[in-house]
């Protein structure tokens, strides 16, 4: 692993939306320095080179990670890319801080970790939500055992924020994966870092609800379960409308209590059988957090999430999707024994 007194160089592959926050947050860890951006269109990666104080900039991620000699690479490229690019990253000795999901099916998935574990470096999946504050706080309530046994989490993150546009490789199913995938799987993963649990169904319905023109469906129902017995149920959009519509809901239930965080975090609330105590509000940025716990474990740390998370959470996406299109549960396990 990297010494902690030199910065290590990482490159940000891939200059679309997503990229400018994490490359903020590189700039803001004392422990990372960005080494270059890549981008296969050479126009975006020329305005990411100005807009990040002129670094080098690359088409090509081969030529980007010789010439540079970075030893880590921030991938923000649409989702069908990252199975082959994860193992191009892993094949030249660098480490690796994907956004997710790790891929848009299992065997990809597997690929990606494996290719990780011969290399012997640090693999970990961008879950951003596991490191907000909101998140944290339930994780932590939940291990406490203030609750109790969890019976069941009802997370609902809605909202109209791909308006008043979004096209792109989002919209194709075949290049995102669904939206299951492309961004369901932060609830499916959530659910399940949460209750500790391994998930034995995933029990999908999704709607065109506010956008007939998609290609996606916009709104999904999820309901996970749980080998321990415990329920979860997802409930997640992008197309709401008004366009500004935005809420999110957590309700954790358990054998000993009642946890309830709605979305400015700041009523957050523990009901037990001896009264209500106030959860502390949160103000961290996820991006930050996530990037300095990969700065950890670039210098010895677990990693915050490993690939086998990853693996799991595509795993978890597919089953959603598959339940869609099937109409019935989908067994986790069998998505999972693919490409084993």
């Amino acid at each position: 692993m990297e010494s902690n007194s030199v910065p290590v160089r990482v490159l940000v592959v891939g200059t679309g939306f997503i990229a400018a926050q994490h490359a903020a947050a590189i700039h803001a860890e004392p422990r990372l320095e960005l080494a270059g951006v890549v981008d296969i269109d050479p126009g975006r990666a020329a305005a990411a080179s100005r807009a990040n104080g002129g670094v080098p900039w690359f088409t090509d991620l081969g030529a980007a990670l010789e010439e540079t000699g970075a030893g880590g690479c921030v991938v923000c490229t649409p989702n069908d890319t990252h199975a082959a690019i994860a193992v191009q990253v892993a094949a030249a000795g660098a480490h690796l801080l994907i956004e997710k999901p790790l891929a848009t099916d299992v065997a990809g998935a597997r690929r990606a970790v494996a290719a990780f574990a011969r290399a012997g470096r640090v693999l970990m999946p961008a879950h951003s939500h596991r490191h907000y504050d909101y998140a944290l706080t339930v994780r932590d309530v939940i291990r406490s055992g203030d609750l109790g046994a969890v019976d069941m989490v009802r997370l609902s993150i809605l909202g109209g924020w791909i308006w008043p546009d979004w096209r792109g490789w989002m919209l194709d199913p075949a290049r995102s994966g669904g939206h299951a995938l492309h961004n369901g799987v932060h609830l499916l993963d959530l659910v399940t870092w949460w209750t500790g649990e391994v998930p034995e169904t995933v029990y999908a319905r999704g709607r065109r609800q506010t956008a007939a023109e998609l290609g996606i469906h916009d709104y999904l129902e999820m309901t996970v379960a749980f080998a321990g017995g415990a329920l979860a149920v997802c409930e997640m959009s992008r197309g709401h409308r008004p366009a500004s519509y935005a809420r999110r809901d957590v309700l954790v239930t358990g054998t000993g209590g009642i946890l309830t965080l709605p979305w400015d975090a700041e009523a957050g609330t523990v009901t037990g059988e001896t009264g209500t105590a106030l959860l502390p509000p949160g103000g961290t940025d996820g991006f930050a957090t996530q990037i300095a716990a990969w700065a950890d474990a670039l210098t010895g740390a677990p990693p915050a999430v490993t690939g086998e998370d990853g693996l799991l959470a595509v795993a978890m996406g597919v089953a959603a999707e598959r339940s869609i299109a099937a109409g019935v549960p989908v067994r986790v396990a069998d998505v999972l024994e693919e490409a084993a």
